[in-house]
């Protein structure tokens, strides 16, 4: 069972964070294609934007925490501040200096975003509240009613 939980885990943050990746990839294309930005001000920009949508989301259905959301925003926060900093300095010596597309260099920082975030998140952030908001336990008293009594 815990298995087929950790598994559903991952398959939603998957999904979640692809939903991200959209909303990244579209404010960073509106902000690149339509203005004279820099690199770096269109994937602050973009970054900020789909880090509050993944949060929100992974938060409430993927690891269906209680805990304290400043608490655990502070956590991600952390996170960003190593990790904005880094993809941001090179990923603008990518996209400027090496001559690196802009839309390859937004792809692979997403990737490393994604592999990165998950186990953060999964171990650190969210790793002592995993499955104790509402939803979650609506889920567990339902898997351990008898068949007779379900509806």
């Amino acid at each position: 069972m815990e298995k087929k939980k950790e598994t559903m885990r991952a398959i939603k943050f998957t999904l979640f964070s692809i939903s991200a990746g959209l909303v990244e990839t579209v404010v960073f294309s509106v902000l690149e294609l339509l203005t004279d930005s820099p690199y770096w001000f269109c994937y602050l920009t973009a970054l900020v934007l789909s880090v509050l949508w993944n949060f929100t989301l992974n938060r409430q259905f993927t690891f269906q925490s209680a805990n304290n959301v400043p608490i655990a925003m502070l956590k991600v926060a952390a996170f960003y501040a190593v990790f904005t900093p880094v993809t941001t300095i090179g990923g603008n010596y990518l996209a400027e200096t090496v001559g690196v597309n802009d839309f390859i260099v937004m792809v692979i920082t997403m990737l490393l975003n994604f592999v990165t975030e998950y186990l953060y998140d999964r171990f650190f952030v969210f790793g002592a509240s995993l499955d104790t908001n509402d939803r979650a336990r609506r889920g567990q008293e339902g898997e351990e009613m008898p068949l007779s009594h379900a509806k």
